[in-house]
Order: structure tokens, then C-alpha cells, then sequence
């Protein structure tokens, strides 16, 4: 976080100062600069602030154990009981992922049942609702609570550095070049240049990676350990479809989707699954195959 925020600070004096108020002449170039710069600069500060200060959502109460219920699990030394415990604990929440064994997925840290896509940070050191990852960059678990600004403080990123690396480049081949000689902005705009080229590229992977993440429902651990349902794994299992994928991180108001406002859908326990509702109504597995077919009747 030190590093970025002083990469970060750097780049804003190299921008403003090295290069609309001492390397640019034109005035009518350096006021729209100066303005497009500072409104992608206030984006992105405000989504990287979001990420970082926005606190990981925890478990209700309700999936915390009882201390009756935790004395009787606790005392009890056979795992068969001790399983059978936790199934009568879940069957009063709405739990439906399992563990590779087809048991309830406990917290023996935390002794709470955990969630549907909850996990456990070991650097938090608390079971984390929706969680994706702990990111070193935002010194923070990235989960159901700051996901919407993780991504949009990745793409404010993207923008950034790819409009430093655009209007910089031009100036960058005229010093280059010798056609200007200023020694000091020289070696703020070369250096910018490449520190923008460098950041985007990197971020232009892992952004992509995400996207990739949201259009499919998924979070980073599941993309590597398929959740495992009742009926058994499915990678797919909370993937709703592309319109309803983003939805659920984004909200239904479109207005809100590129502003660092909290939207997204539910409280962060519950998640619509592709199973669930296929086992309710048998009729929607084969939705796909109708849209395909481009019948516009409903069946009956």
C-alpha cells in the first residue's frame, strides 16, 4: 500500500507539474488534460480507498454456534456425532455447499457453520462472506463487501495508466529526440511513461482475469476448488447467466454500476445457484435450448 501510494503521489506531481505546468505550452491542451486527469485521479483514488477501508462483511449470529451446542460438540469424540451435530445445526440455515466429504462446512477458528462461499483468512484471521482473495495491494480481504470497488478500482487503474501513457508519449519522443531539453521534466516524463506502460500491462492481466471471474459467477477460490453441492461439484453452480452474473455484483440500477457505491445483490449469506433452481422447476433446464431455438412462447 506504502509503495503504491507513493508511486501513486509521484505520478501526480511528474503529470501536473513537470508536464502541464512546465513542459506544455499550448493552454487550451493543458486545461483539458489537466481536467481528464484529475476526474480518472479521483476515480481511482476514491475505488483504491473504498477497497482498502471497506471492512470484510463477517457471519450473522445465526451460524455462530450456542454455547450449549458448542459443549456438545466439543465433548463429543466421534466425528460420525460429531457430524451428525452440525447437519441438525444447518438444516435451520440456508447452507447448501458442502465439503469434499458431503459434510457441513465448519470453522473450528471461528466455530460458526460457515455461509455458502464463505471462507476462513488466515491473515484476517475471520471467516470472510463471498470471500475472493486477501490482497496484498489493499492490504484487505477482497469479499462480498468491497468486490464491486475492487473491480472498479482495477479498471479506474487500467484508465489511468493507459491515458498518462497516451498523452505522455508525445513529449516522451520529443525529449527523446532532443526537440525539448528540459533536464528535469525530461526525466519525469520518460520515467512516467514507463511506469505507466508497466502498470498496465500487469493490470490489464489480472482485470482480465476478473471479468473473466464475474461473467461466470465465480470467485478466485472456487475458480481453483470447485464448490461442492448437495448433488456433488459443480464449477458452474452459481453461474446464473452473463446479464444476472453482473447483477449480482453490480445491482440492477445501472447508474450505480461505475461509481464506488455499495449495490450489489443480497447480504452476502445466501447466493441464487443454477442447481437449486433447476431442481425446483425441471422446466428451466432446458431454458438454454429454448432461447437457442428462438421459441418466444411460454411453455405451460
Amino acid at each position: 500500500v506504502l509503495i503504491i501510494t507513493l508511486v501513486v503521489l509521484w505520478s501526480y506531481y511528474a503529470y501536473v507539474c513537470e508536464l502541464c505546468l512546465v513542459t506544455l505550452s499550448n493552454p487550451v491542451e493543458k486545461v483539458a488534460y489537466l481536467i481528464i486527469f484529475h476526474i480518472l485521479f479521483v476515480l481511482f483514488v476514491w475505488t483504491y480507498w473504498k477497497s482498502i477501508f471497506t471492512l470484510p462483511l463477517q457471519p450473522g449470529k445465526k451460524y455462530h454456534m450456542s454455547y450449549a451446542d458448542k459443549e456438545r460438540y466439543e465433548n463429543e469424540e466421534r466425528p460420525e456425532v460429531q457430524r451428525q451435530i452440525l447437519t441438525e445445526l444447518a438444516r435451520k440455515l440456508p447452507v447448501y455447499t458442502r465439503t469434499g466429504n458431503g459434510g457441513i462446512r465448519f470453522c473450528d477458528r471461528c466455530q460458526l457453520i460457515k455461509p455458502d462461499r464463505c471462507h476462513h483468512c488466515s491473515v484476517c484471521a475471520v471467516c470472510v462472506l463471498k470471500m475472493d482473495h486477501h490482497c496484498p495491494w489493499v492490504n484487505n480481504c477482497i469479499g462480498f463487501s468491497n468486490y464491486k470497488f475492487f473491480l472498479l478500482f482495477l479498471a479506474y487503474s487500467l484508465l489511468y495508466c493507459l491515458y498518462i501513457a497516451a498523452t505522455v508519449f508525445k513529449y516522451f519522443i520529443k525529449y527523446w529526440t532532443g526537440e525539448l531539453t528540459n533536464g528535469r521534466s525530461k526525466f519525469h516524463v520518460l520515467f512516467l511513461l514507463f511506469v505507466a506502460i508497466m502498470f498496465f500491462v500487469s493490470l490489464m492481466f489480472l482485470f482480465g482475469y476478473h471479468c473473466w471471474l464475474v461473467s461466470r459467477n465465480r470467485s478466485t477460490l472456487e475458480a481453483f476448488s470447485t464448490p461442492v453441492f448437495q448433488n456433488g461439484p459443480d464449477k458452474n453452480g452459481f453461474n446464473l447467466g452473463f446479464v444476472k452474473n453482473l447483477q449480482q455484483v453490480f445491482g440492477e440500477d445501472k447508474k450505480l454500476w461505475l461509481l464506488p457505491i455499495a449495490s450489489s445483490q443480497g447480504d452476502g449469506h445466501f447466493f441464487p445457484m443454477r442447481v437449486l433452481c433447476e431442481a425446483q422447476n425441471p422446466l428451466l433446464g432446458n431454458e438454454e435450448q429454448w432461447e437457442g431455438d428462438g421459441i418466444d412462447e411460454e411453455p405451460h
